[in-house]
């Protein structure tokens, strides 16, 4: 019996995998942020356990219009927290880019 040689590994080019990582972040990121922001973050959870979540105050991006999970006019739709997880997706992997692209110059 022969043993039959495996086809080498393919290579995914880099835009490629950039492409589909994208992707797939900006769907894990409008399917779950739907649920996520429903209930409070892990600090708002401690905080109201404890008992101090009566001491917090807004911070100073409360304001802005993508504050609280929401977009301004849109306040607890569902189309509000999917556009914000899209944005919010769309300003990390931009930032993650540009930071790559500066690494790799330096």
């Amino acid at each position: 019996m022969s043993a039959t040689p495996t086809p080498a590994a393919r290579r995914i080019s880099t835009r490629a995998f950039t492409l589909w990582a994208l992707g797939i972040a900006l769907v894990i990121a409008t399917v779950v942020s739907i649920w996520a922001s429903s209930n409070p973050d892990g600090l708002e959870f401690v905080a109201q356990a404890v008992g101090f979540g009566s001491a917090a105050h807004d911070s100073a991006t409360a304001g802005s219009p993508l504050a609280d999970y929401t977009v301004a006019g849109l306040d607890g739709n569902w189309l509000s927290i999917l556009i914000v997880g899209v944005v919010g997706c769309g300003i990390t992997f931009a930032l993650a880019w540009l930071l790559g692209r500066l690494a790799r110059r330096g």
